[in-house]
């Protein structure tokens, strides 16, 4: 194995610094040999050496769909990369619990929901639900914690009014469909009317899915965002620290 250059990076497959990638994407295309053919080209313009397609399946109404592999000829310095992420660090269940008890020494209200037309309940449920996800309990279990899961289709109005019924100290929201940006519009409507009805300030006010940053939920009025790969501690250690931290206890 080669030397890494972390200024120079680039995707690896058989030996360091090969470049070997596979990409895969459909074209409205008849399948065939043209279609092999402006799939490779279509590789070479986004910079993609040796392109060629290792898979392509007629979908049918002209459609096709390939499995391209090729050498990327482009690279990127790692160490220069900054991401915009929640400064705090992470606690275990157990230690949340006694966060709790020792900062807040109340029932924390947390209220979430997939709002708008979304119908997807996997990611609430994951943050929300008992037995969570991969092993890592939802806030259900956790000891201090008053979690109350609305489900999905929720519209928005419904959630702030459930926010405001409760005296909810947080409210979470999980957006998996994201087509034409309509998980940007949806979010901004929630956090302009937890602004309308005069709660955003008396709230943390968190988003996740699988399109969701950091740096975008900040943008869209959001106290934090929550992407991939995250689990129900790295939520509630940033809503009970930021409670602590705006004094909303």
């Amino acid at each position: 194995m080669g030397k890494v250059d972390l200024t120079r990076v680039k995707p690896y497959g058989d030996t360091m610094n090969d470049g070997m990638t596979e990409l895969t994407f459909t074209l409205p295309v008849p399948h065939g040999p043209e279609a092999d053919e402006a799939a490779r080209q279509l590789c070479k313009k986004m910079g993609f050496d040796e392109a060629k397609a290792a898979f392509s399946k007629d979908l049918g109404q002209g459609f096709t769909f390939f499995v391209m592999y090729g050498k990327c000829v482009h690279t990127v310095d790692f160490t220069s990369i900054k991401v915009a992420k929640a400064d705090v660090e992470v606690m275990s269940r157990e230690v949340c619990q006694e966060y709790i008890a020792e900062h807040i020494k109340r029932s924390v209200v947390i209220v979430g929901a997939t709002t708008g037309t979304d119908a997807h309940t996997v990611g609430i449920d994951a943050i929300m639900n008992m037995k969570g996800f991969h092993g890592h309990y939802g806030l259900e279990r956790y000891k201090g914690i008053e979690a109350v899961n609305m489900g999905s289709q929720v519209p928005n109005e419904a959630l702030i009014a459930k926010a405001i019924e409760l005296n909810a100290d947080a409210v979470i929201v999980s957006q998996v469909v994201t087509q034409k940006d309509v998980h940007v519009s949806n979010l901004t409507n929630l956090a302009e009317l937890a602004e309308a009805e005069g709660i955003r300030d008396r709230i943390v006010l968190c988003c996740g899915g699988p399109w969701i940053s950091y740096e975008l939920a900040q943008e869209l009025g959001f106290d934090a965002g929550f992407g991939p790969h995250t689990y129900a501690e790295d939520v509630a250690s940033f809503i009970l620290t930021e409670m602590v931290k705006r004094k909303l206890v």
